[in-house]
């Protein structure tokens, strides 16, 4: 706009409109031709951060080749075309005899374009900042729930089903215990938040019929239960005082009794069961407890005594010096199974790698945030500055009447103000819709309070008064005389 005298002048003596259009397209392919420069440049410079960021691994000639190029050159003349066009077709259609006297009056399509811009850009950045906060809010819950079982300070180790590492289970069992450290250990053919099969399980539901259902199994050693802190509602746990128990007893979670029509878990104790050429009685109900992820419901579980079938050992240790406990289990591992690589892995952080994606999203969410924010800043400051240079005069003549400069800056900030505000009101049903369908993913879920909205609000009101301020304070500090020079 600044540049509205010189179309007079050029189009006084003769430039048409159609060269004048082709001018300002041309100067905007050249700076986008540059900034698509830069880009390059920091995207080969960014790219390593981009892996870690997305779980990726990419390297600068699957980004930027021949084949790419003209993808790229594509994209900088369309954004130049598109950024070129607007004022490229405004600034040609000025009147030189209207341009010349200084009679200059903004279009209102033309302020009601950029108002809405803001509107779009701070709707887009306020929905972010609410999104960032419930995933976080989210994932923190899913770290902080209660799962129903212990999985602090439990080392894992993991021999692949080895038979000859199962025969000497017994020994190994003692010996870690022996371990000052070693609180207790147990076997298991899985563990929360690992592999288990399915099984075709047949009990006996109320009215005496055998019903088979099928649900996951974990076979368990005979310490399971009580070294993972299950809690049984109902029954008792597996023992060594009941050697049929190995062959002829089943243990299952609340779920699995609800699946054969028990509402009461204490009414399933003593039913028949037959699973996997097992048959005997059902002998105890652990409470539900979270075996898998978040993203799901706890669903029925059995848990049979199988001694020989197991794939890891769990060991529960104390949090005093764990690199010299890891090592005095490694060696009793090295002296009773020798053959077999020592494996081990700490259960909490095995549990939380199905959040894995869920956390790159947090990352990658925040990020785009962060940036979303940028420009939209970007996009306030220069209506700001086109603001503050329209109305210089008026700012002059209010410094001479007696205007500070606390009058200046809120004199051009309460209408960018008002703006941010409306971009409040787009964003939060948006947001709040987005929002609710990611968290639909989870079977549990934090609740979607309305203070998020309101402190995104906050903040983008508090951003927007920095961007504008620096602006503002700037032309009110302007020497008045300077501005009405011309007059």
């Amino acid at each position: 706009m600044e540049r509205a005298k010189e179309v007079g002048i050029r189009k006084s003596i003769g430039a048409d409109k159609s060269s004048l259009i082709f001018q300002f397209l041309g100067e905007s392919l050249i700076i986008v031709l540059l900034s698509g420069i830069v880009a390059i440049f920091l995207v080969t410079v960014s790219l390593p951060l981009m892996n870690s960021l997305t779980g990726k691994v990419l390297v600068v000639n699957q980004i930027i080749n021949w084949q790419t190029i003209p993808f790229f050159l594509g994209i900088v003349v369309l954004v130049g075309l598109l950024a070129g066009s607007y004022p490229a077709l405004i600034l040609s259609s000025f009147r030189p005899v209207m341009i010349l006297k200084g009679i200059n009056k903004s279009d209102a399509r033309g302020v009601n374009l950029r108002k809405g811009l803001v509107v779009f850009q701070f709707s887009l950045s306020i929905a972010l900042i609410a999104g960032t906060f419930i995933v976080y809010s989210q994932m923190s819950h899913i770290l902080d729930k209660e799962m129903g079982f212990d999985k602090e300070q439990m080392l894992v180790l993991d021999y692949n089903y080895d038979e000859d590492v199962n025969r000497v289970s017994s020994a190994l069992k003692t010996e870690m215990e022996n371990i000052p450290s070693v609180t207790s250990a147990a076997f298991s053919r899985s563990v929360p938040g690992s592999y288990f099969p399915n099984a075709g399980t047949s009990i006996e539901n109320p009215e005496g019929e055998m019903i088979q259902e099928g649900q996951p199994i974990f076979q368990v050693g005979i310490d399971f239960i009580d070294h993972y802190s299950l809690e049984l509602v109902a029954g008792r746990s597996y023992s060594r005082d009941y050697p049929s128990d190995s062959s002829a007893a089943l243990v299952m979670n609340e779920a699995a009794a609800r699946q054969y029509g028990y509402a009461n878990p204490a009414d399933i104790i003593g039913k028949k069961f037959s699973q996997w050429g097992r048959e005997g009685e059902v002998i105890g109900v652990v409470k539900d407890f979270n075996y898998i992820s978040l993203h799901r419901t706890i669903e029925p579980l059995t848990l049979p005594f199988e001694a020989y079938a197991s794939r890891y050992m769990s060991l529960k240790v104390t949090g005093e010096n764990l690199p010299a406990t890891i090592d005095q289990i490694e060696q009793v591992w090295s002296r009773i199974a020798p053959h077999r690589p020592f494996l081990y892995s700490f259960l909490d952080a095995d549990f939380n790698k199905q959040y894995e994606s869920d956390f790159r999203f947090r990352q990658i969410f925040t990020t785009f945030s962060v940036l979303a924010i940028l420009i939209a800043c970007l996009g306030l400051l220069g209506l700001a500055t086109y603001t503050a240079e329209q109305r210089t005069k008026e700012i002059g003549i209010r410094k001479v009447l007696g205007a500070n400069i606390g009058n200046i800056v809120g004199l051009l900030s309460k209408d960018f103000i008002k703006l941010v505000l409306i971009a409040i009101l787009v964003a939060t049903p948006v947001a709040w819709f987005a929002m609710n369908k990611w968290l639909e993913g989870f079977a549990y879920q934090v609740p979607v309070h309305w203070w998020v909205f309101l402190v995104s609000g906050l903040l983008a009101v508090i951003v927007a008064l920095v961007t504008i301020s620096f602006q503002a304070i700037k032309a009110a500090m302007l020497n008045p005389v300077k501005s009405l020079k011309s007059e």
